[in-house]
């Protein structure tokens, strides 16, 4: 859909699974469990949210991934849309929707309350009537279920409450009426989320920073990647004992850090940056030092 067509604070509309969606899911590299706890998350609530929505302690189509920035929330949650469509193709496609909650926020009192409640009461069931499944990511989701409690008398604390008060009513409306839908929601600042909008959650998961060991598997991916187009540096992808001396020394790194010390050690000569077979493992050590 072309992107002036789309409602307001949407970003894009994807129908899943497809082809061109495959690979975050695999190559994103986190803790064990991480992947199959969210994509059991996931398959429970859009294969079966009508039938749980019975039941007491109704679910709400809602997961929180939390975590320092870099950890790859945003990378994981389209991952899970690819994966969770892959897995319930048998039963109809998947419609998948970003949406951008800085879209929202407004000068004019009672507007963000107003966009927000457009969101949830008329664009989102639009998007579910489209397909027997439907997932929504929304990154940054403390720009919009602002923690009412430490909202700033400076940023118009009526307009705040007004809104995440919104964002709520809209997330037990959709709950309600269209129990197959999952929001998939990325923060950074847990602490900054209305109190009210976590105990909702059917799920929040926190993504915490690699470890040691997590880095130097996310260094050899990232070097296999580099010898898949020059085959010369398959040594350096295969060394798994450069591999745990890089990575201990990227002690607190995020993943993304980590990933861009491959392409800082090939800019660290210019011969190199002409013909990156050339690398060494000393280019890979200096640019830690240099880190």
């Amino acid at each position: 859909m072309p992107a002036n067509a789309l409602p307001q604070g949407v970003l894009s509309v994807h129908a899943l699974p497809s082809d061109h969606h495959d690979g975050p899911w695999d190559h994103i590299l986190v803790p064990p469990g991480t992947k199959e706890r969210l994509l059991s998350t996931a398959l429970l609530t859009m294969r079966h949210g009508q039938r749980l929505a019975t039941l007491p302690g109704l679910p709400h189509g809602l997961v929180v991934l939390a975590g320092p920035p870099g950890t790859g929330k945003t990378t994981l949650a389209r991952g899970l849309a690819q994966a969770t469509a892959r897995a319930l193709a048998p039963h109809g496609a998947t419609t998948y929707a970003e949406v951008d909650p800085h879209a929202f926020p407004s000068e004019m009192l009672g507007e963000s309350q107003r966009a927000v409640t457009r969101l949830m009461t008329d664009t989102v069931p639009e998007l579910a009537a489209r397909r027997p499944h439907t997932m929504v990511l929304v990154d940054e989701v403390e720009s919009l279920a602002v923690r009412r409690s430490a909202a700033s008398f400076e940023t118009n604390p009526v307009d705040v409450h007004r809104a995440t008060d919104a964002l709520l009513a809209g997330i037990d409306h959709v709950a309600a009426r269209h129990p197959g839908v999952l929001f998939v929601t990325t923060t950074n600042f847990p602490e900054a989320i209305d109190e009210a909008f976590l105990s909702r959650a059917d799920l929040v998961l926190h993504v915490p920073l690699p470890d040691e060991e997590t880095v130097g598997a996310i260094l050899r991916a990232s070097l296999c990647e580099l010898a898949g187009v020059w085959p010369g540096l398959r040594p350096l992808a295969e060394d798994g004992a450069l591999h745990g001396k890089l990575a201990a020394r990227c002690a607190g790194w995020n993943g993304r850090r980590v990933r861009k010390l491959v392409l800082a050690a090939l800019a660290q000569r210019l011969d190199v940056a002409l013909d990156p077979a050339l690398l060494t493992a000393n280019d890979l050590l200096a640019a830690v030092e240099a880190a």
